[in-house]
């Protein structure tokens, strides 16, 4: 249960929001949990209260808490309801936006992988198959959050349904469907719908008894009679205002002038709106878990979701948190105690002075990175339920050719017996490259994130075919799935020293050091001159790193570290010139403007 204060009433009136029945304007910022360490939830709570706002909104990735089906996982950074208890701890309201589908530029949207395995499964509409996949993810959710709604003591005070779903579809029934479901798991707050003020996403995204709201980041005075056209009664509410903007790999890094995003908001609440910062706080997309965008041409997210939010990656109040609380406070009152900048953080270098290749790592007899299995033909990696990142495809040919597949999903660097032949990437639509032979063809797969908006959403990946050399079908296959979403224990390479004389580590490779630290803080890890990979402390996975940028450091959180030793590991595809891992004082994102 949460921590509960006295129950009180939440309602959509004429003109306002309504708490206890007199008028409310929800200041509300988006405070993702899944992308934030749980020790740090309280810190960016607090500091969202700082600026001024009054309530805390998130989304829900449903495939985070059910990597597998009948699997609903809320242990450490994913426990909502711990959460959800430190945003009414903090004397906040809540909003919660469970989905099923999220977009946000999250791996698939939020939808699982394992949804799409049945190829009669009809995502985002009122299908059978797909309703009662949701009923089972709202059975095991929606008491955490039923348990915490405003009139239960809690903080909770709207819950949306789908999620711009104008953008994407006019399922009516479906979105009634979707009603039900949280109103038979005890949902009693009101309902709301969000979509561009658009005519066509505003008719297709919503109902007549759902409150509509708006998603924009500027022009607010036309976008507001936009919505008020559709929804004549009722508060006016901007659900995402974009005052930033998420990367993708290759891209700059967007920002938008401080001066000019409070404007912006000025004029929203001028007209009397009530707004969610989209972000408050953007954090990171740790692991294997950022989205990808496709409009005909692939575009993943990269690892920090900074989404030039007033509060940084790291936490700390930026250019947009002291222009925001100026403009808020015109408005609201504003608490008089603001946030402290921390120092910078500590400077040093670890020799990366153990490796192992992935071959070897893979011969190693308490190897847990996973197991080879055959197949007659070339499967995807949802075929073989590896729904994230990399896998090891291998099969024998008798003599060399071009080599093409139906698509490369995502990247896939290939190799004949050993030694490297070339790169396949998606974004540059490659799908053929001739290989010497005979000998033994290992390509290495890496998923580099589900798209997360659009029709392209719940596509296998891997490699698709058919796969050809010269026009033959290549029909006998080995794959192996790599466990990297953690670091498996035989990974942190203690048996494994690189020798003296190697002054680089090729890849695909594992590369390792150690460091000792008096007390725990946040650190931010340079990935100048390395290639392309994973980065790992002691067993988290940091998240992606890519020489082509934008972004040259990962955020490492203090609560990962340890007083004394602490162990960094590697995982790279490509080559590191000079193996050692330089933490710096200051995350490096490659700023250019928007």
């Amino acid at each position: 249960m949460s921590a509960s204060t006295t129950a009180r009433t939440f309602s959509i009136g004429d003109e306002h929001f309504l708490l206890d029945g007199e008028p409310f304007r929800i200041l509300a910022g988006a405070l993702h949990y899944f992308r934030v360490h749980p020790d740090l939830w309280a810190d960016r709570i607090h500091k969202a209260r700082l600026m001024g706002l009054n309530t805390i909104e998130t989304y829900v990735p449903w495939n985070e808490h059910s990597p597998e089906r009948g699997v609903f996982d809320t242990t450490a950074g994913l426990d909502l309801a711990r959460f959800l208890d430190l945003v009414a701890a903090e004397g906040m309201f809540a909003i919660v936006r469970p989905g099923p589908y999220i977009c946000a530029e999250w791996d698939n949207g939020g939808l699982p992988g394992w949804l799409f395995t049945d190829p009669e499964v009809g995502i985002r509409r009122n299908e059978p198959r797909y309703m009662a996949a949701i009923a089972e993810y709202f059975e095991a959710l929606l008491p955490i959050v039923a348990d915490r709604q405003i009139d239960r003591g809690g903080p909770v005070i709207l819950v949306q349904i789908e999620n711009e779903y104008g953008a994407y579809g006019n399922d009516k029934d479906y979105l009634r469907a979707l009603v039900d479901l949280n109103r038979a798991g005890g949902i009693t707050v009101p309902f709301t719908t969000i979509d561009q003020p658009t005519d066509q996403m505003l008719d297709g995204g919503g109902l007549p008894e759902l409150h509509k709201t708006g998603s924009f980041g500027s022009r607010a005075t036309t976008r507001l009679a936009t919505l008020r056209k559709h929804q004549p009664t009722g508060p006016l509410m901007c659900a995402e205002f974009w005052n930033g903007w998420f990367d993708f790999w290759g891209a700059h890094h967007h920002t938008t002038g401080a001066a000019e995003a409070a404007a912006e908001l000025d004029e929203l609440l001028a007209a009397g709106a009530s707004v969610n910062l989209y972000m408050f706080h953007g954090g990171t997309n740790f692991g294997l878990t950022n989205g990808a965008n496709d409009k005909g041409v692939f575009q993943p997210t990269v690892t920090s979701y900074d989404y030039d939010a007033p509060l940084t990656e790291a936490g700390e109040p930026g250019p947009k948190f002291w222009a925001f609380r100026d403009v808020i406070a015109k408005y609201a009152p504003v608490p008089d105690e603001v946030p402290t900048a921390s120092a910078p953080a500590p400077v040093f270098e670890v020799a990366l002075d153990r490796s192992i290749s992935l071959s070897d790592a893979l011969l190693s007899p308490s190897s847990k990175l996973g197991t080879w299995a055959g197949y007659d033909h070339l499967p995807t990696l949802d075929e073989i339920g590896h729904f994230r990142g990399f896998a090891l495809y291998r099969t024998t040919i008798d003599a060399g050719g071009v080599l093409s597949f139906g698509e490369v999903r995502d990247r896939a660097q290939v190799f004949l017996d050993g030694a490297p032949v070339g790169v396949l990437s998606r974004d540059h639509h490659d799908s053929a490259i001739t290989v010497p032979g005979p000998g033994v063809l290992e390509i290495l797969v890496e998923d580099q994130g589900r798209v997360n908006y659009g029709p392209r959403i719940g596509e296998d990946k891997g490699l698709i075919g058919p796969a050809l050399l010269d026009g033959a079908q290549l029909g006998s296959w080995e794959v192996l799935p790599l466990a990297l979403d953690a670091l498996p224990a035989e990974a942190t390479l203690d048996a494994h020293p690189r020798a003296a004389s190697a002054a680089s580590i090729a890849g695909p490779a594992f590369a390792g050091g150690s460091f000792d630290i008096d007390e725990p803080t946040d650190l931010f890890l340079s990935t100048v001159g390395w290639g392309k990979g994973n980065a790992f402390v002691n067993g988290f996975n940091l998240g992606r790193y890519w020489s082509r940028g934008p972004g040259e450091t990962l955020y490492v959180p203090g609560p990962l570290l340890r007083r004394g030793r602490n162990e960094i590991v590697v995982f790279e595809t490509l080559a590191i010139a000079d193996p050692v891992a330089r933490f710096v004082a200051e995350p490096r994102l490659g700023h250019t403007d928007f």
